[in-house]
């Protein structure tokens, strides 16, 4: 599988970390029961189809990415920069 880079071009998966599901979680109050936060640490939706997902590009420019890829066939159909590369970093 190859990752469009906004920064770098393509490049190989193996220069990235999934980073997980770029979507909001809804952290439960500090006093929330068990079962809230048994819920939030332990459940997550496992959606087929199109999904946007956090990668960080840790073997190239540093920069973190969303990217929309689908589940079931893994194509990859965008990449969108999310946080630029750390400074220092060319």
């Amino acid at each position: 599988m190859r990752i469009t880079c906004p920064n770098c071009g393509q490049r190989d998966l193996r220069e990235f970390t999934y980073m997980g599901h770029a979507v909001a979680l809804n952290r439960p109050a500090a006093d929330a029961d068990l079962a809230q936060w048994d819920d939030y640490l332990h459940n997550r939706d496992n959606p087929a189809g199109p999904t946007d997902e956090l990668w960080y590009h840790g073997a190239g420019c540093t920069a973190w990415l969303k990217v929309r890829r689908d589940t079931v066939t893994h194509v990859i159909s965008d990449a969108w920069l999310v946080m630029p590369p750390s400074k220092g970093v060319k």
